[in-house]
């Protein structure tokens, strides 16, 4: 039985489904775009699917707002300003929440950069993934190099003072030269997050279909190291497994997805998970990922994919699967504020994991060493319910 004496923090999540077109390594919730884009319809089932949420979280202020894709920047600000005037009358929003949208860097997409900042959104996340030309071709990717950069340069002219790069490495015919000038490029652009990870080929993509041939992984990880070494000199700090910040520009959001908060998830293919201190319980859930499914049965019942309530068996698990991917850990109590249960409930798995030498423990804080964190699946495998 869960014993929350305190509901943890509140995020928004919004999924856009839309993309130009599928990138091949792609494996989240995108589609691609018709030629008219059915926005206002949209627009209307997000705010109706919000309101059905309204009466799980009912009084709890939101803190962090997370618009993810597809391409959100697809859409126009006219359609986001009506989307945040029913936002702001049906849900309590913190007067300082850090509000994201992901965007691409087609020419397009940046000339809404500065509506955007007007609606209140106060954070960019920008699909950049690579600089160089080939790279991006073989990423199946719409923008080239010059578009990357000019995009994050619009960020800068129109007053995003925070802001991410996402950029991948591994990538087909990479090179040590291409990987080091990629970063250095990034750095050089002055972003105040970078999400710097490898890429891999996930199952259901066209990359799993037609694998491209990608660099050995003995290279990988020293064009890894490398990066990480200028990111820091460059005050990148790395505070989860694939994010590094400047001092204070950590993104807020996903940190509440790692320290195991709440977040509502509205949209197609849109994933939540809601602690509900009446019934003590832990629910997670999902709704329709097909676009017009989404559209039809929003506001419904029949809006919801999967429905899941958390077992107390599992929790040690759940909550480790995100917590550990943090490079500093975690404070100890915060297992028994979020999950509900004390630290004694995983308390053989901490032994075995500190007897292995892959956490550091106490009543002050649990934290990954840093063979942890090298082999971070197999220190979350130790949380697994026998």
């Amino acid at each position: 039985m869960f014993n929350f004496t305190a509901l943890p923090p509140l995020s928004l999540y919004i999924h856009v489904p839309w993309c130009v077109k599928k990138c091949p390594y792609c494996d989240f919730n995108s589609h691609k775009a018709p030629e008219t884009l059915a926005e206002n319809d949209y627009i209307d089932a997000l705010i109706r699917d919000l309101e059905q949420e309204i009466p799980t979280i009912w009084g709890r202020t939101i803190q962090t707002i997370f618009i993810g894709g597809g391409t959100p920047s697809l859409f126009s600000a006219e359609a986001y300003e009506r989307l945040f005037s029913s936002l702001r009358a049906l849900l309590p929003i913190s007067h300082n929440a850090e509000i994201t949208l992901e965007a691409n860097p087609g020419t397009f997409e940046q000339q809404r950069f500065a509506d955007y900042l007007s609606l209140g959104i106060n954070r960019l996340s920008i699909g950049v993934q690579s600089f160089n030309d080939q790279s991006l071709t073989a990423l199946g990717r719409i923008h080239d190099g010059q578009q990357a950069i000019k995009a994050v340069e619009t960020a800068h002219k129109v007053g995003f003072d925070n802001f991410n790069l996402d950029l991948m490495f591994g990538l087909p015919q990479q090179t040590a030269k291409k990987a080091r000038e990629d970063i250095e490029t990034a750095i050089a652009l002055a972003p105040s997050h970078l999400s710097y990870y490898q890429l891999t080929i996930e199952p259901n993509t066209l990359f799993h279909q037609q694998p491209p041939t990608l660099p050995d992984d003995d290279p990988i990880h020293d064009w890894q190291l490398d990066s990480q070494q200028r990111m820091a000199k460059a005050g990148y700090l790395q505070y989860e497994v694939s994010a590094y910040a400047k001092d204070k520009q950590q993104c807020q959001h996903n940190i509440n997805y790692w320290q195991f908060g709440d977040y509502l998830g509205i949209g197609a293919g849109a994933h939540g998970k809601i602690s509900d201190a009446a019934q003590q319980s832990i629910t997670r859930l999902s709704k329709q990922k097909q676009p017009q499914a989404y559209i039809e049965s929003a506001g419904s019942d029949n809006v919801i994919l999967t429905n899941e309530v958390i077992s107390t068996r599992d929790i040690g698990f759940e909550f480790m699967l995100n917590a550990l991917r943090l490079t500093g850990g975690f404070p100890t109590p915060l297992f028994y504020q979020h999950a509900g249960l004390p630290i004694s409930h995983i308390d053989k798995a901490l032994q075995k994991a500190e007897q292995q030498g892959l956490i550091t423990w106490d009543i002050h804080r649990i934290c990954p060493t840093e063979r942890g964190q090298r082999y971070l699946n197999s220190l979350i495998e130790l949380f697994l319910p026998d």
